[in-house]
Formats: structure tokens, C-alpha cells, sequence
């Protein structure tokens, strides 16, 4: 399995280069097709709260609840790591956009992305573009039609990115909300061995508070862990805009909504969005 890749937002990229970008509108989104919840919502697993966690992860790399619409997502946002795509932002130089096509040619041969694994292997580690275009990103906008594709989209997102959050939350003994802040980390920084991984973002909060699971208070634990996050994200400038932890999580945090129950309001970037 290919190391994450450090997540750079599009909206942040965009406002460090200085251009103009459209704030998005205020949106009211139900949550639509999700199975009906029990009393207690299990985590941030139970389908209600798994798709909040990806309006919300939308509205900060999309400026959008609408994630879905993200599938056909691809450009080059000159953060030194190729085309950036899809859902969660699958990067050709990272390795994560290699393996989901990977994962897509197994499941349906010779489909219209399969031609570009050899480049995807050579491009691997780096912000080239060769053997991708000038079609890349035509078919991948193709591909995003399938749902097969889409599927393993979602797919790959679990196993890199949301499953890992919700088991390291759950053994740390903590709510929604806290799984939620973890997985919006894993995300963004990736969870390898540098300095500003995920688990290292973990490790450094571990220094000034103890989760639940080792005996301390929940929410004395998730402000250290969000300091500790803030302090990852300022080592990058492309993160230095802090705005979806401290105006979207610790607003969470400090009305004490630990099991991130909507109605849920929160700016990113200076933007408001609400999910009633």
C-alpha cells in the first residue's frame, strides 16, 4: 500500500496564488437515501453520519456539499504532486491515484483509464504529466460516468482514509465528532511516517492530553489533538489557512456536540454552510 499523500485544498491553493474565487452560497442539504438511524448513532460510520462527514470534507476542498458531483473532478493544482482527482483527491504523484485505477482495471478490464497504468507507475513520486496527456483528463471525466468507477472511488477513500479514521477513533475511545476530526486529518496530511502525518499529529497531542480510552476527558483530548493539527498544517504553507478547524471543528467541539448531530452550522474559508 502506497503512503498517503499530504492533502493541499483546492479553495486554499487558489487563495495562496491570489485568485479570485466565487464564495460559495449558504446550503441547507437533508441527508437523502441514508438508512434510518438508530437512538444512538454508532460512530461515524452509521451511513447519516458518514455522509455529513463527506459534505463537510466537501466543503473545505470544494468549497460544496455537493461531494458527489466531484467524481469527474480532475486538474493539475500546481502543489508539486500531478493531477489531483475525484472524491478525495487522488493524486497522480502520491501513489493513491495509481492504485484506485489500479483497483478499477481488476474489477473492469480494459476500461478507458486502463492504457494509462504504465504512465500512472512512471509519473508516480513526481508532478509529471508524461504519458497522460493531452487525454487523461478527458477520460478520466469519462470514467466518472461509470459506477464502477465511482464505486471504486469510494472504495479506495474507505480503505485509505475513512476506515482507518473511524477504527483509530473508536479504540481511542472517542465520539463522531472525534472520529470526524481524524479522518478530515487523514485526508489532508496522510497518515505516513513524516512529521506532519496523521500519526503524528496524534503522537504530539499525546504529549499534553490522554483520550478517553487512557483514561482522560473526551473533550480535553480532541482540543490537544486540534492544537496539534493546526500546528501540522502551519509547517505547509498551502495549510496555513486554518479556518476548517477553527471555524468549522472546534465550533463543534465547543457547543459539545460529540456525536456531530445536525443542525450543523460552520464557515471554511470565510464561506457559511448549514446541513439541517
Amino acid at each position: 500500500m502506497s503512503t498517503p499523500h499530504i492533502r493541499t485544498s483546492r479553495r486554499t491553493l487558489l487563495a495562496l496564488l491570489g485568485a479570485s474565487v466565487v464564495a460559495a452560497p449558504l446550503l441547507s442539504t437533508e441527508v437523502a437515501g441514508a438508512a434510518p438511524r438508530a437512538a444512538a448513532a454508532s460512530g461515524l460510520d452509521d451511513p447519516a453520519k458518514k455522509e455529513i462527514a463527506m459534505q463537510l470534507v466537501s466543503s473545505a476542498e470544494n468549497s460544496s456539499l455537493d461531494w458527489k458531483a466531484q467524481y469527474k473532478y480532475i486538474e493539475d493544482i500546481g502543489d508539486g504532486r500531478g493531477y489531483t482527482a475525484g472524491i478525495i483527491g487522488f493524486c497522480s504523484g502520491t501513489g493513491d491515484m495509481l492504485d484506485l485505477v489500479e483497483l478499477y482495471a481488476d474489477r473492469k478490464p480494459g476500461n478507458v483509464l486502463a492504457k494509462y497504468l504504465p504512465a500512472l507507475r512512471d509519473v508516480n513520486g513526481s508532478d509529471s504529466h508524461d504519458g497522460l496527456d493531452p487525454n487523461f483528463p478527458r477520460d478520466w471525466a469519462k470514467a466518472a460516468r461509470d459506477s464502477a468507477f465511482q464505486q471504486a472511488q469510494n472504495d479506495e477513500r474507505d480503505r485509505v482514509y475513512f476506515n482507518p479514521a473511524v477504527q483509530q477513533g473508536k479504540a481511542d475511545g472517542i465520539g463522531t465528532l472525534g472520529q470526524f476530526t481524524y479522518y478530515d486529518a487523514i485526508v489532508m496530511h496522510g497518515d505516513g511516517s513524516d512529521p506532519t502525518s496523521f500519526r503524528s499529529i496524534r503522537k504530539r497531542a499525546l504529549g499534553k492530553a490522554k483520550p478517553p480510552a487512557q483514561g482522560g476527558d473526551e473533550v480535553t483530548w480532541l482540543n490537544a489533538f486540534l492544537d496539534a493539527r493546526v500546528w501540522a498544517m502551519k509547517q505547509e504553507e498551502a495549510h496555513s489557512d486554518t479556518s476548517r478547524v477553527d471555524t468549522e471543528q472546534r465550533v463543534f467541539l465547543q457547543k459539545r456536540n460529540l456525536n456531530l448531530d445536525p443542525p450543523l452550522d460552520w464557515k471554511v474559508y470565510g464561506d457559511p454552510y448549514h446541513i439541517g
